[in-house]
């Protein structure tokens, strides 16, 4: 009987069937997530997300639609029902680079005891109001700092380290990628 090993709290040895299973068949590895979103109030809106296309197949293992609020705080016109969307993006930074290095460390038997991390983003607002054209809508900068904790050496904190350019979420606020958007009346 195959024994299992838990690293960071992955199977190691599924983790590795799947890299075996992407690396024989590429196609396995072409995701499409979706999200549908609705405007009720103001600043106020939220966001379903329940299916997506992986592993060669529409998945359906969600049997509940997640559902994700977002407002703006009262100096910015909304009501504080939730975070803002440029919220989201710092959220959805963190979590992503949580969530690759803990699985690339898990593969290589870098073993965790914790990890937290910080992320300030800094945005000038004259560029989302349409004030000066000079300043851009987004955030100017965003600073993150990680602090891993774990019996490794510092060769695996470099090691831990590189892991981060594997985080999609990374790749996208650090690269342009082409969108399209189709403005439609109903």
């Amino acid at each position: 009987m195959p024994t299992t090993t838990i690293v960071n709290g992955l199977d190691v040895n599924q983790l590795a069937g799947t890299v075996d299973a992407v690396t024989a068949t590429p196609a396995l590895a072409r995701f499409q997530f979706r999200a549908h979103h609705e405007w009720f109030d103001g600043t106020y809106s939220r966001t379903t997300i329940r299916d997506f296309y992986g592993v060669g197949h529409e998945d359906t293992s969600r049997t509940v639609s997640f559902s994700i609020d977002a407002d703006e705080p009262p100096v910015l016109l909304g009501e504080n029902r939730a975070p803002n969307a440029s919220e989201y993006v710092l959220h959805a930074l963190a979590a992503c680079l949580t969530g690759t290095i803990v699985l690339h460390a898990a593969a290589h038997g870098i073993a965790l005891k914790g990890l937290e991390a910080t992320i300030h983003g800094d945005l000038d607002a004259q560029g989302v109001l349409g004030i000066s054209q000079s300043v851009r809508p987004g955030y100017e900068r965003i600073n993150a700092t990680i602090t891993v904790t774990g019996d490794f050496d510092d060769d695996q904190l470099a090691e831990l380290d590189s892991f981060i350019r594997y985080s999609p979420v990374r790749d996208l606020i650090t690269n342009p990628v082409p969108l399209a958007i189709d403005l439609a009346r109903a």
